[in-house]
């Protein structure tokens, strides 16, 4: 089935129905290629003959208090907000978002000290979102049946 391409603001509310989260507050940018989200404790263990591995969520921003376990994932290097290379992990996982649900990768980084646990990145964007930033919460305001203009304040 194809999506047309939706309006997405400079923010959102989202769903990660994977790894049991819900209601994140996301930060679009159109500057990141990847999107990214906040985790801590990351690192590789062996179980078994199998490395797999290991992050735990935000659980101050409502991910659930546990540690999750991927098998599928890849090590890359990304540039990160100050423009130093870093090594992370990349995983694959679903977000929802506009009543979609769209499998997509997410590299596990400190966002500590960001207000948004979740950016979403152009690599998710491209060929879905035109983003509108005088707007936020499209997606939320969608679900719950608001229009966009009610949300426009100008």
């Amino acid at each position: 089935m194809k999506y047309p391409i939706e309006i997405i603001g400079a923010t959102d509310i989202v769903d990660l129905p994977d790894l049991d989260w819900f209601n994140i507050p996301v930060r679009i940018d159109s500057g990141a290629n990847t999107s990214a989200i906040h985790c801590s404790r990351v690192g590789l263990v062996k179980e078994g003959d199998q490395t797999v591995l290991r992050f735990h969520l935000d659980a101050k921003k409502g991910a659930p208090q546990q540690s999750f376990s991927v098998t599928d994932f890849k090590e890359t290097i990304i540039r990160n907000s100050s423009g130093r290379e870093e090594k992370r992990y990349v995983i694959k996982t679903r977000i929802k978002i506009f009543g979609r649900n769209i499998r997509t990768e997410f590299s596990l980084a400190n966002r500590r000290k960001m207000r948004y646990p979740i950016l979403i990145g152009r690599k998710l964007l491209k060929n879905r979102f035109i983003i509108d930033v005088s707007q936020k919460d499209l997606s939320a305001l969608k679900r719950s049946g608001v229009t966009a203009h009610a949300n426009n304040k100008n």
